[in-house]
């Protein structure tokens, strides 16, 4: 008995591998061996092509004193991320609130909200691009029809400006799936908290306050460290609807290091896969920082709660 009951174990420690294989030859594939390959070449002048010279730490030198453009990018990644979590937090909040209280066609509401979170990326930016186009937009047309303005503007024109109307549009595509993560957390609270909160005179605001908001604290960690790190990803929105212009003032930077890799919409841009896996490693850093930051921060958030 003893016999088969270790083949039996046997068997299925074999089973258990051969059925992890696949997810951990993926991991190391796409995940390892590009971390690997930046963390080499970071440490190169290389092309793509030719010979790879060793320069050392010349890549990050140059990052930290020459290149004032990588930490404009950094600033704009930054405006976007703080700018949308102030905006977009209250807003998914208040109206998966509003859907919750049981309003007519309410159903109807859910699906509009998270209508925009399933289309493409790439779709959402053409269209808004044609929509605020400074010549024949419908957004300037409107406006020139309400009165509120008597030219056209430029929407792409100024760095900030345009910044806005990326964020205005990323807004637009993801607050619905916010709204739902809410949602759920919202209908996951009980009842009972809110019949005892009203049977002792319990204002709703101070319901609100005191009961929702500090049982949705969970969920405001989980949308918080999703969208702070979505948008500090952001690439496809930004490189359809502005592609970094005008003259590189809104370039991200996921663009910014994208470019380095890829001779995207820049024909005379030499490729360059050494410094492009140096701006990687200084990336990744940052956004290792800001999550340690986070998730220590969310620690005592627990301990509060």
């Amino acid at each position: 008995m003893k016999k088969y009951k270790h083949r039996d174990l046997a068997g299925g420690h074999v089973q258990e591998f051969f059925m992890l294989l696949p997810m951990f030859a993926g991991f190391c594939v796409f995940t390892i061996y590009p971390i690997c390959w930046v963390l080499r070449w970071a440490w190169f002048d290389y092309a793509g092509y030719g010979k790879a010279i060793f320069i050392g730490a010349e890549n990050f030198i140059r990052i930290f004193t020459r290149d004032g453009n990588y930490w404009r990018a950094i600033t704009n990644t930054f405006y976007l991320a703080a700018a949308k979590l102030l905006i977009e937090m209250p807003l998914a909040i208040t109206l998966a609130f509003f859907v919750n209280n049981r309003v007519k066609a309410a159903s109807v509401f859910r699906i509009i909200y998270f209508l925009p979170a399933i289309f493409s990326i790439a779709v959402i930016g053409l269209i808004f691009t044609i929509l605020f186009s400074a010549y024949n937009g419908i957004v300037n047309a409107f406006l020139i029809w309400l009165g509120i303005i008597r030219e056209n503007i430029n929407w792409f024109g100024g760095r900030w400006i345009a910044l806005t109307v990326v964020l205005m549009v990323s807004l637009w595509s993801t607050f619905g799936l916010n709204m739902m993560y809410f949602l759920m957390g919202l209908q996951n609270i009980p009842l009972e908290l809110y019949e005892c909160a009203t049977l002792d005179g319990a204002s709703g605001s101070r319901q609100f306050f005191c009961i929702t908001i500090p049982l949705l604290a969970p969920v405001m960690q989980v949308v918080f460290m999703l969208s702070m790190l979505g948008t500090m990803r952001i690439a496809d929105l930004v490189l359809v609807m502005t592609n970094g212009q005008p003259g590189g003032t809104t370039e991200v930077v996921m663009t910014y290091i994208f470019k380095y890799f890829f001779q995207y919409g820049d024909a005379g841009r030499i490729s360059q896969y050494g410094y492009g896996s140096a701006l990687t490693v200084v990336t990744g850093i940052i956004l290792a920082v800001m999550t340690i930051i986070y998730l220590k921060h969310s620690k005592r958030m627990k301990e509060i709660y």
